[in-house]
């Protein structure tokens, strides 16, 4: 077990928009943001995300899932390499599959492997024991969120956007006294995000993104293909409830239309799916502070405070790190189970009670 007090943490995440590694460090005993230390990042280059595209949806034991591990295993131990410090390490790994009320879910990388590497202990498998005793897995930042809200002073609901591969939304009652308390927290995946929109960017243009929103600014969004994707059973299931990165791929269908088209039709389905998730909110939000890449979308960003009528802002209106607030997370995380405090609940994956998930290895 972790020693009681503030330790720094270095938290790393590798989403599933596949473009790197983040990772940062944070001050922390566990309950508290106490202070926000260095951030890096490192791409996966187009060779390796040839390699992790390649194992997208594969579980333990299947072609090319061994070779994906080592590049996420490698990139990782690159990058935490250059950090000093840290007193313990939160790992997530690479989602391949995800699939909570089937096979489980499963994170490619190593973290005994990274411990011995690295010289530090490191927390890892996040995931695993909360899908074990029934939950969704995810998303697993919530904890962190109401820790962040409280460091910024919130005094009312709000909701914090996280907009990687697939989009998930953590609704916050900062009033509570603790992210356990009930009332405190509701928290769920709302739809496919970023994902579909870098797939077709990939496929059409040889783009990681649309940059800017560039091409869905262009473009018309084709209402009847939108209506339809709003019509899946997925939108009128409660909450929590969380998605496999491709789990829409078939229902987004916009084989035909141009690319600008096509980019402004998936860029108005995320925005519409965060739209409708927010209909679940236990007491209507005023403000919607929006992480990860897809706050870089203007497009998005535009139909986000269009659709939802609040006032949609990035959490750095707040002084938070959008790029980073995953790997931060995850740094958080770390130190809650190394000091078996609980990282996810009812509310927030839909496990029956609170778990602490993860597993702790030492360098030794």
């Amino acid at each position: 077990m972790l020693k009681g007090g503030a330790v720094w943490a270095l938290g790393c995440m590798s989403g599933t928009s596949l473009d790197g590694v983040d990772a940062a460090m944070l001050l922390t005993d566990g309950e508290r943001i106490l202070e926000f230390g260095p951030t890096a990042f490192r791409p996966y280059d187009a060779s390796e995300q040839a390699v992790l595209r390649a194992a997208l949806g594969r579980w333990p034991g299947e072609p090319g899932v061994e070779e994906a591990a080592a590049v996420v295993e490698a990139a990782h131990a690159e990058l935490l390499s250059r950090f000093s410090g840290a007193g313990i390490i939160g790992f997530h790994g690479q989602t391949l599959a995800h699939d909570p009320r089937g096979r489980g879910t499963h994170q490619a990388g190593d973290g005994a492997l990274l411990a011995r590497m690295l010289g530090c202990p490191v927390v890892w498998d996040f995931r695993s024991s909360d899908v074990a005793l029934g939950g969704q897995g995810a998303p697993l930042a919530p904890f962190f969120h109401f820790a962040c809200a409280r460091h910024a002073g919130a005094t009312q609901p709000l909701a914090f956007l996280n907009l990687g591969g697939v989009g998930n939304v953590t609704w916050i009652d900062p009033r509570q006294p603790a992210p356990e308390s009930a009332g405190a927290l509701l928290a769920f995946d709302t739809g496919p995000a970023n994902a579909p929109i870098n797939d077709l960017m990939q496929a059409r243009e040889g783009l990681a993104q649309d940059p800017g929103g560039r091409f869905a600014l262009a473009g018309a969004v084709d209402e009847a293909r939108l209506e339809a994707f709003l019509a899946h059973g997925w939108f009128h299931r409660m909450p929590p409830k969380s998605l496999d990165r491709n789990a829409f791929h078939a229902v987004l269908d916009i084989g035909n239309l141009s690319t600008e088209d096509a980019a402004a039709t998936l860029t108005a389905a995320a925005a519409a799916a965060v739209a409708r998730g927010a209909e679940h909110f236990p007491i209507p939000v005023t403000r919607v502070l929006v992480c990860g890449g897809g706050r870089h979308n203007a497009a998005l960003m535009a139909e986000l405070a269009a659709r939802m009528k609040v006032d949609v802002a990035p959490v750095e209106s707040i002084g938070l790190d959008g790029d980073m607030l995953e790997a931060q997370a995850f740094a958080f995380l770390a130190v809650r189970v190394a000091r078996g405090m609980a990282t996810s609940g009812p509310a927030t994956t839909g496990v029956a009670a609170l778990v602490g998930g993860g597993r702790v290895s030492q360098p030794d």
